[in-house]
C-alpha cells in the first residue's frame, strides 16, 4: 500500500465530507494546488452508463473556452501534399506510410493523432497499439478529417477528446492552477455541456452519478453537479 505523505494528508484535512457548490469546489482545489509547479487540474466524473454496450459508450470532444494550459504534440498521418500542409499549419509531426510505420514499431511521440480519411485502412491496422492508449482516430471526435488545418489549430486551442473508460468514469484535465477561478468554472461548465448534449441513447435512469475535481498532487472534492448544470453563464 502506497505511503501517504504528511503535506497530503494535510490538504485532505481542509476537504470535507460533503458536496461544495462549483465555484468553491474549484477553489479549494487551487489553494491546495502548492505543488513546485503548476498543476493540472482534472475533472472525475461518474456516469450512469455501461460502456461494454455501443448504445452507452460516450467518446466525443469539448472545446474548453479558455483552453487546458498545456501544449500538445500533434501527429498526422496523411499523405502527398496534405502532409506537408499539416506541418505548415503547426503539426508536430506528419507524414505517410514512413509515420505508419514508425508506430506500428511503437514510436509515439505525440498526444493526438489526426488522419485524412483515404489513410485509414492504413491507420486501422495500428488498432492494437493506438486503440489501447486512446489515441485511433475517430470521425465522430474530429480526428479524421480533411480539414487538417482546421483540426489542428482547435485542437492547439484546447479542444479535448474524451471517452468514458470501462467504468463509465469520465477523466478530463480542464486548465491549471494558475487560472483564475472564473476561467476554470467556464472550462467546467463547457465540459459539463457536452456530456449532457452527448448523453448516450442506451443510458438509463440516473446520468450523472458523481462530479470530483482535483490537481496533480491535491486531493479530490466532490462538486455539486446539479448546482454546475443549472449555472447559467453570461454572455
Amino acid at each position: 500500500m502506497p505511503k501517504i505523505s504528511k503535506r497530503f494528508l494535510a490538504l485532505s484535512a481542509k476537504v470535507e465530507d460533503r458536496s461544495y457548490s462549483p465555484l468553491e469546489a474549484i477553489e479549494l482545489v487551487q489553494t491546495n494546488a502548492n505543488a513546485k509547479f503548476d498543476e493540472t487540474l482534472e475533472a472525475h466524473v461518474r456516469l450512469g452508463i455501461d460502456p461494454k454496450y455501443t448504445d452507452q459508450q460516450l467518446r466525443t470532444t469539448v472545446a474548453l473556452p479558455h483552453g487546458t494550459g498545456q501544449a500538445i504534440r500533434i501527429a498526422v498521418i496523411a499523405r502527398g501534399e496534405a502532409v506537408a500542409a499539416a506541418k505548415a499549419a503547426g503539426a508536430d509531426l506528419a507524414g505517410d506510410d514512413d509515420l505508419v510505420d514508425q508506430i506500428a514499431k511503437g514510436e509515439m511521440n505525440f498526444d493526438l493523432l489526426i488522419a485524412t480519411p483515404d489513410m485509414m485502412p492504413k491507420v486501422a491496422k495500428l488498432g492494437r497499439v493506438l486503440g489501447p492508449r486512446g489515441l485511433m482516430p475517430n470521425p465522430k471526435a474530429g480526428t479524421v478529417t480533411t480539414d487538417l488545418a482546421g483540426a489542428i489549430n482547435e485542437f492547439k486551442a484546447g479542444k479535448l477528446e474524451f471517452r468514458a473508460d470501462r467504468s463509465g468514469i469520465v477523466h478530463v484535465r480542464f486548465g491549471k492552477a494558475s487560472f483564475t477561478a472564473a476561467n476554470l468554472l467556464e472550462n467546467l461548465k463547457a465540459l459539463q455541456e457536452t456530456i449532457d448534449r452527448n448523453k448516450p441513447s442506451g443510458a438509463k435512469g440516473r446520468y450523472w452519478r458523481s462530479l470530483y475535481v482535483t490537481s496533480t498532487m491535491g486531493p479530490s472534492v466532490e462538486v455539486d453537479f446539479s448546482a454546475l448544470q443549472d449555472l447559467k453563464q453570461e454572455g
